[in-house]
């Protein structure tokens, strides 16, 4: 099977919670609980992408791998397809990206989606959730996918739209997006060439820039809830989360 790798883009400027990675959660940073998670879905080797030398620092100390990446990038995917060229991947030829506000990704689904896609040979591919609570429709700090058809264990289809904030009856086959993206290396190199587009400079989400561009993304039912730290109120529930 072709290899792959992670890398995890991180940086200190979130306006939503300060310092974010750097936050300690039960006497480990949030930047660490996703590197460890990551590492134990042993796909291939784990980096941190960072402009930021405190994250560095933090890695190393921790006995992590970290790439310094220039800190201009306004998103995760620009800042990890700088890490893959400076690491020069001769062999690798996918690229994973979790999003280094991710600490509840499941090892379980990072190796199911790595499989998958590779199986399927997908160029972009990503994990979904089914939504739960109806409050999550309005929470724009909860982004959602939109599919082509349902999506379940075995069955993945293509993303049509991704919102912040939808109409629950609008549409159908609507999931809760996760923090993770599976790119062939000639599927990410595609990506970053492409502008921002109007939509993702709206929504504020990257992946848009690749549906704008008729880049497909395939989405892949996750087994395991996961949601991403943005706020404080999102960090109070996952110490909840981990204090059960």
């Amino acid at each position: 099977m072709s290899n792959s790798i992670i890398i995890i883009p991180s940086r200190l400027a979130a306006t939503r919670l300060p310092q974010k990675p750097l936050i300690k959660i039960n006497n480990k940073t949030l930047i660490m609980h996703v590197y460890e998670k990551a590492l134990q879905s042993q796909i291939g080797e784990v980096y941190v992408a960072t402009c930021d030398e405190e994250i560095a620092i933090e890695v190393k100390k921790n006995g992590g791998k970290f790439i310094m990446t220039d800190i201009n990038h306004t998103t995760g995917t620009d800042r990890v397809f700088q890490a893959s060229q400076k690491l020069d991947l001769k062999d690798i030829d996918f690229i994973m990206n979790i999003q280094g506000d991710e600490p509840m990704i499941n090892p379980a689904d990072i190796k199911k989606l790595n499989k998958f896609s590779k199986e399927k040979s997908l160029d972009i591919s990503t994990l979904a959730y089914k939504i739960e609570k109806n409050d999550v429709y309005n929470n724009e700090n909860i982004v959602k996918v939109i599919t082509k058809n349902k999506i379940s264990d075995n069955s993945i289809s293509e993303a049509l739209n991704f919102h912040r904030v939808i109409k629950e009856d609008k549409y159908e086959n609507i999931y809760r997006h996760f923090g993770i993206y599976l790119y062939k290396y000639s599927a990410l190199k595609k990506f970053v060439n492409f502008k921002k587009s109007k939509n993702e400079i709206k929504e504020r989400l990257e992946q848009l820039r690749a549906i704008d561009n008729n880049m497909k993304i395939d989405v892949l039912l996750a087994n395991y809830f996961s949601s991403g730290i943005d706020t404080k109120k999102d960090l109070e529930e996952y110490i909840k989360f981990l204090n059960k």
